[in-house]
């Protein structure tokens, strides 16, 4: 077994490799790399079944990073460790795995005891293991009458990205009708609308449209990484569809 830790700090790359070591016997070789584009050299060069991804990096961050090697090699396993448990984050790995893919998504502040049980779940077992913090985060849409679908996410990507509702309407295979009806649903469950049916005085302040990104940044709904990613797909989108 080989297995590919991308992480740029040495302390925690060290500590990552003392701890596949421990946990995995089957293990014959790690190989580390100090950030997503050399993770994504190594695991061309390497080929590992395997692979340990830190999310915030510089020069290219763990989601992307990930989502080359699952383009190029779809039957990898990856385990997530990470200091964040935003939504931005959750959703920005949900989108990428690919079908039958086994993954995990640990929190550097789980235990030393709990990131053994992943590595063995998701690399030994293939299985999805999330820690519990992260997939509550996965599932309150399911359960919260507040949690966006991942329709009413796209959207509200699209809109944060600039697009009008024809564009959103377009790239999403929607009617013109059905982007304002999710708009509305999002403007409600974020509460974009609050100071206008409240009465506020500063309501005639603020464009709800345009507002509503900075409530999502606020509610870490999206953040830097995520608004990228939904970039680069935007580009390809624009691309093809020229």
């Amino acid at each position: 077994m080989k297995v590919l830790i991308v992480e740029d700090d040495p302390l925690h790359r060290s500590f990552l490799k003392d701890i596949v070591i421990s946990a995995l016997p089957e293990c014959e070789t790690v190989i580390e790399a100090e950030d997503g584009l050399q993770g994504e050299a190594l695991h061309r060069e390497h080929r590992p079944e395997n692979v340990v991804m830190d999310l915030q990096m510089h020069h290219r961050n763990g989601i992307e990073a990930a989502r080359t090697i699952w383009q190029e090699r779809p039957q990898t396993n990856i385990l997530f460790w990470s200091n964040y448990s935003d939504e931005a984050y959750v959703r920005g790995v949900g989108r990428i795995v690919p079908p039958g893919a086994a993954y995990g998504y640990v929190l550097k502040s789980a235990s030393e005891e709990r990131l053994k049980v992943a590595l063995k779940g998701v690399f030994i077992e293939n299985q999805c293991v999330v820690d519990r913090e992260v997939h509550g985060l996965q599932h309150r849409g399911a359960t919260s009458g507040n949690g966006l679908s991942d329709s009413e996410y796209e959207v509200l990507m699209d809109v944060a990205l600039g697009l009008t509702d024809r564009a959103i309407a377009k790239r999403r295979n929607l009617s013109p009708r059905t982007v304002q009806n999710r708009l509305q649903q999002i403007f409600d469950k974020l509460d974009v609308c609050g100071e206008q049916r409240s009465g506020s005085e500063h309501a005639v302040h603020f464009n709800t449209r345009a507002r509503v990104g900075v409530v999502a940044l606020r509610m870490k709904l999206i953040n830097h990484n995520a608004l990228e990613l939904a970039e680069a797909e935007l580009q390809r989108w624009l691309k093809e569809d020229q």
